[in-house]
């Protein structure tokens, strides 16, 4: 499997690449129709996106809701989309859900600008996702979740279903 490099290109970015097998048309579906990104963006084993709502266009909106399998928590991120020119870039902002009450409310005043481009070499698609966050703290914050750590695993499962659509 291809890892993950993250990096922090500035005190209020981070900036997660990937290289895929697969050409870009196929990566930038996989992240822009709901019955794919359901099947691939669900972190480590044991959750599940029992809400994928996906609006695509400009001004258009999305949801994702994760559920764990195991006490049945919620978590969940919406946006809007700014930019989108398939299959080479995406942009879009990110905010978390207000959490229920009790729950933690880390995060939800908080929105990410993130832009993915899609490059295409070959039989390969690089895909680079920067975000940008309204702080250093933000963004550590975000750092800290294990956000990239969940991306990796995602991102792992994606390239496995790609490789079922292509083969």
């Amino acid at each position: 499997m291809t890892t993950v490099d993250v990096t922090t290109p500035s005190d209020r970015e981070i900036k997660v690449t990937r290289i895929f097998e697969a050409p870009a048309r196929l990566v930038f579906d996989f992240h822009t129709k709901a019955e794919h990104v359901q099947r691939w963006m669900l972190g480590p084993s044991g959750w599940s996106m029992p809400i994928c709502e996906i609006d695509l266009r400009v001004g258009g909106t999305y949801r994702h809701v994760w559920r764990s399998d195991e006490n049945g928590a919620e978590f969940g991120f919406r946006g809007t989309y700014r930019e989108i020119s398939a299959p080479t870039r995406l942009v879009h902002t990110e905010r978390m859900d207000p959490a229920p009450a009790g729950g933690n409310t880390a995060g939800p005043e908080e929105e990410a600008l993130c832009t993915l481009t899609f490059v295409e070499r070959g039989d390969r698609t690089t895909l680079t996702t920067t975000m940008l966050f309204s702080s250093r703290e933000a963004r550590d914050q975000a750092l800290q979740s294990g956000m990239t750590d969940g991306m990796s695993i995602s991102y792992d499962r994606l390239e496995a279903l790609m490789n079922e659509k292509v083969g």
